[in-house]
């Protein structure tokens, strides 16, 4: 979106707000899905560490700096009262990546979505010490600038298009098996993933963006809080 490379994203949400303070030029549009995302905290199958709390001073495997996995690192260290100024990280690239620097203990742990990380912890890969959901409605839809101001109708059909499938997904027959073939997850997995998830039709509000910026300057991860204006646009 930076390098006009797309027009369009979903995006977790703690991302995009943090990227547009940093001059991402782009808004949200929608909020996409309203519940939260489930972080798992993961480390090495045969770590030594058996508990959140022993992970306090370790280093966590980050995708790549200002990712989810790394603005999720500080979020669960301030849930656990843990010094943010000491936190270390390990960049890894992809879930394939930390398997590789947990299993050499270049990093200790490692921040993903519960349900994409579970067939890693299936087949020992992973093993989860603890959940971390996000504060906050986790996907948005986002636009950048040039696009809202250049083909508002296009938008406006994109997201009727996107809300009319996602108000009766759960509906849609043979759902779970589906997406279990699909994503090779098992189906009392699929099951529990589609009970926590619940799709948005709805702008991103105020008082979430409000509660997200909060945590951001809290965190220090932004220097002040940007109008609503400056973040949310609606088609």
């Amino acid at each position: 979106m930076r390098n006009n490379e797309i027009d369009i994203a979903i995006i977790l949400t703690e991302g995009i707000v943090k990227d547009i303070h940093d001059g991402n030029p782009s808004k949200i549009i929608q909020t996409y899905v309203e519940s939260p995302l489930i972080w798992g905290i993961h480390v090495s199958d045969d770590s030594k560490y058996t508990s959140l709390s022993e992970l306090e001073h370790t280093k966590a495997a980050i995708s790549r700096p200002g990712s989810g996995s790394q603005l999720m690192a500080y979020v669960n260290a301030k849930n656990q009262g843990w010094d943010l100024s000491k936190l270390d990280f390990e960049v890894v690239g992809t879930i394939e990546g930390a398997v590789k620097a947990l299993k050499l203990d270049t990093a200790q742990y490692f921040m993903w979505e519960h349900f994409t990380t579970k067939p890693f912890v299936d087949r020992g890969a992973f093993r989860r010490v603890a959940d971390c959901p996000t504060p906050w409605p986790c996907f948005m839809i986002a636009a950048t600038d040039e696009v809202i101001r250049n083909q508002p109708n296009e938008l406006k059909k994109l997201l009727d298009v996107i809300n009319a499938k996602t108000s009766s997904f759960k509906e849609i027959p043979d759902i779970v098996e589906i997406l279990a073939t699909r994503y090779d997850q098992k189906l009392r997995d699929i099951k529990a993933w589609l009970d926590v998830t619940a799709w948005s039709q709805y702008e991103f509000t105020k008082e979430e963006m409000e509660k997200v910026q909060n945590s951001l300057l809290e965190l220090n991860l932004i220097s002040k809080k940007l109008a609503y204006k400056d973040i949310f646009h609606s088609v």
